[in-house]
């Protein structure tokens, strides 16, 4: 991916008047297992609470057009993105690790994916992709799962492992989640589902969060930035998505959230990874991105 293209502007501004985000319609230590404990107590506790988002829909949410109901033709960066966002979500909820980088320090791209895990999620995707990791043998890096699981390898005995329809059945959750419908229209020559959406309050609450998270709740600083808004934004911009959130700032918020998207961007990968209490994983899939 290349990290240029972050500072393109396609979308027409609207200003905000007030000068900031638009409200629109939208062997480890002690510590460390404390840690890693907690989140997974977050995670298993996603359908007890108010209606939480996965990754992968979050991007999606943000990459679909509200009235149409599906993603741009000409976006060719949101498959491989959602297989990122599948395998940090199984990184966060404790099911697969990245392997220790060894004496010689080796490179984010260079390790493999190890099982931590194998309990379901009760996500049907991330447990389909949870068994394909866990019948391989030998492991395999995080490009390359990027690459089986989006099925864009050219080893023909690593097709089997493409999640196939990703969009469509992520579309579907979010349907059963209330916040998109279903609809048939007609393109010409062919019929299409589409999933328009329904729910305008929940997308006004992500792309507000988004805004937030490099505007008026900006840390400067990715170690204290919640885990899952730093993944979304990165993967918001693999998947060529993330200007959707900025679009309707005003021109000052917009070149400031975008500076500062650069700033995560342009990190040193590597480094960052090694600070005390980071998800490595986590880390690796964002440097396949940013390579």
């Amino acid at each position: 991916m290349n990290r240029e293209g972050v500072v393109q502007r396609r979308t027409a501004r609207v200003g905000t008047g007030g000068g900031g985000p638009v409200e629109i319609s939208s062997g480890t230590s002690e510590v460390e297992d404390r840690r890693t404990n907690n989140e997974l107590d977050d995670m298993d506790d996603l359908d007890s609470k108010e209606t939480r988002l996965t990754l992968m829909e979050e991007v999606l949410l943000l990459g679909l057009k509200d009235k149409e109901g599906y993603t741009s033709f000409w976006n060719d960066c949101i498959s491989s993105g959602l297989r990122g966002c599948i395998l940090i979500e199984l990184g966060l909820r404790g099911r697969v690790e990245l392997e220790k980088g060894g004496m010689r320090k080796r490179s984010l791209l260079g390790r493999k994916i190890l099982l931590k895990n194998d309990s379901p999620t009760g996500d049907v995707l991330l447990d389909e992709a949870l068994k394909h990791v866990k019948e391989t043998d030998p492991p395999e890096t995080v490009q390359n799962w990027i690459e089986y699981l989006s099925g864009e390898t050219w080893n023909p005995l690593k097709l089997r492992y493409q999640l196939k329809n990703v969009r469509e059945r992520l579309a579907k959750n979010l349907v059963e989640k209330g916040v998109l419908t279903t609809e048939k229209q007609n393109f010409l020559l062919f019929d299409m589902t589409t999933h328009p959406l329904t729910d305008n309050i929940m997308k006004t609450r992500l792309v507000k969060k988004v805004q937030e998270a490099v505007l008026s709740k900006w840390v400067n600083d990715a170690h204290r930035m919640d885990k899952r808004m730093l993944s979304l934004i990165f993967l918001a911009h693999a998947s060529d998505v993330l200007e959707n959130a900025f679009a309707p700032l005003n021109d000052d918020d917009y070149e400031l959230a975008m500076k500062r998207v650069r700033e995560l961007l342009y990190l040193d990968l590597d480094n960052e990874s090694a600070k005390p209490g980071t998800n490595e994983l986590m880390w690796a899939v964002f440097a396949s991105f940013t390579k």
